[in-house]
């Protein structure tokens, strides 16, 4: 047995010097865990990114560096509770089968959104099907909190920038929520039209701008029975007060501009550096617009190559004939997914020349850019895998092998160490 030493028996001002000698003299990240009664290492974390496979219900968790798979997170850990609570009401079984047959393609979504805490305990996650959105421990895999958002689907997240609450669009409850990231604790929410959908924080994190986009689902979509698609607007929220700052229906630019040919459902958005600029994608359209947000004018239309143009638009994927847009950190090159034509395009933002880049994969179903801004994230959800494309190049970089139907791309943080097996 080792003898236990007490270096202060017979020598009592040992223990006050002591405590001033560790309070004044500066302290190694160690030390200062040490004084927090925190082990050593802990709260360390790994760059990483997430890939949520939404048919599957399983995160895919990616090294942000090397691009090596590293596990896989459960996004559905309490699947047999939540069925059992749906087949028990009828109310919720009705719409958990309309969201598998008229947005799910046939399928459950069980994975929309997701994003992790900075120190890589918790990753938020919304599950459509299950009409919340629950944060689970990364190291356990076990759900922290869960919140059920209004009415029976929840769809788009945005963490704010200082990560300490999350915005989650709540598709049939005309509202978006503002959760408190540690507690699930609901902080406010505002409303919207029909079908919330897209949520993106200002850089300041002083605004919120958002989305909603209709009933996607109808298959009434010729432009004359345009008016069943539900009320489709834009607004720009004042993130703290959660006032509404600007709404407007998209439909009133697009008229001004003269594109009255073009559906007014924005779908994801991307913008320059500095806000002025938004780059919207639109329901049926093979593109984007450009809008100035200081003008309040649709500038540019950018008109991109349809190839399947016998296909009937009855056919788009949830009406999105374009869906994923994300732009690099100089602000002069945009990442776009032709979801229906199974390109990308990488397109100068200040000409709209464009370079395709086909034959990677299916069905684009997002995009998003590094934290550096040098590359774009691409999921193929037809073909189960991400692409990385390099802005300045415009060559794919790599590719990983993910889960059934990958979407939303975040990038995030989990313990330093972490793994798990495929």
């Amino acid at each position: 047995m080792t003898p236990q030493v007490n270096l202060t028996r017979g020598r009592p001002w040992l223990v006050p010097f002591a405590f001033c000698l560790l309070v004044l003299m500066p302290a190694s990240p160690l030390q200062a865990g040490w004084l927090l009664g925190e082990a050593p290492g802990q709260n360390r974390t790994r760059s990483v990114i997430f890939v949520g496979n939404n048919w599957e219900g399983m995160i895919d968790v990616i090294d942000a560096k090397t691009y090596e798979r590293l596990g896989r997170i459960d996004g559905i850990p309490d699947r047999q509770e939540r069925m059992t609570e749906i087949f028990l009401n009828p109310v919720k079984l009705i719409y958990f089968q309309a969201i598998r047959n008229l947005i799910g393609e046939g399928n459950d979504q069980y994975v929309d959104d997701m994003y992790s805490t900075r120190d890589g305990r918790l990753l938020i996650v919304s599950r459509p099907s299950f009409a919340d959105v629950v944060a689970i421990e990364i190291a356990s895999g076990e759900i922290r909190w869960r919140f059920p958002v209004e009415g029976h689907r929840s769809d788009h997240m945005a963490l704010s920038p200082d990560g300490s609450q999350v915005a989650v669009s709540a598709s049939t409850g005309k509202v978006v929520h503002i959760l408190d990231v540690a507690s699930g604790e609901e902080l406010g929410r505002f409303p919207t039209g029909d079908s919330p959908h897209e949520n993106v924080y200002s850089r300041d994190g002083s605004k919120i701008y958002h989305a909603s986009i209709g009933h996607v689902f109808t298959p009434l979509d010729d432009n004359l029975a345009d008016f069943t698609k539900g009320e489709r607007l834009f607004q720009v929220v004042d993130a703290e007060s959660l006032e509404v700052l600007e709404r407007f229906d998209f439909a009133d630019k697009l008229a001004e501009a003269g594109y009255q040919d073009l559906s007014p459902a924005i779908r994801p958005m991307a913008h320059t550096p500095d806000e002025r600029f938004f780059y919207f994608q639109l329901s049926f359209f093979h593109g984007f617009v450009e809008y100035d947000m200081e003008t309040g004018r649709i500038t540019r239309r950018a008109s991109l190559p349809n190839l399947i143009p016998d296909v009937p638009r009855e056919q788009y994927v949830n009406d999105s004939a374009h869906h994923g847009i994300a732009m690099n950190g100089k602000g002069d090159t945009l990442c776009v997914a032709g979801t229906m034509s199974d390109y990308v395009a990488i397109v100068d933002r200040e000409t709209f020349a464009f370079e395709l880049l086909t034959g990677l994969g299916e069905k684009p179903y997002w995009v998003t850019s590094d934290a550096a801004g040098q590359h774009c994230y691409i999921s193929w959800s037809g073909t189960d895998q991400m692409s990385v494309i390099a802005y300045r190049t415009g060559e794919e970089v790599a590719r990983v092998d993910v889960g059934d139907h990958p979407q939303r791309i975040r990038e995030g943080y989990v313990p330093e160490g972490w793994s798990t097996p495929f």
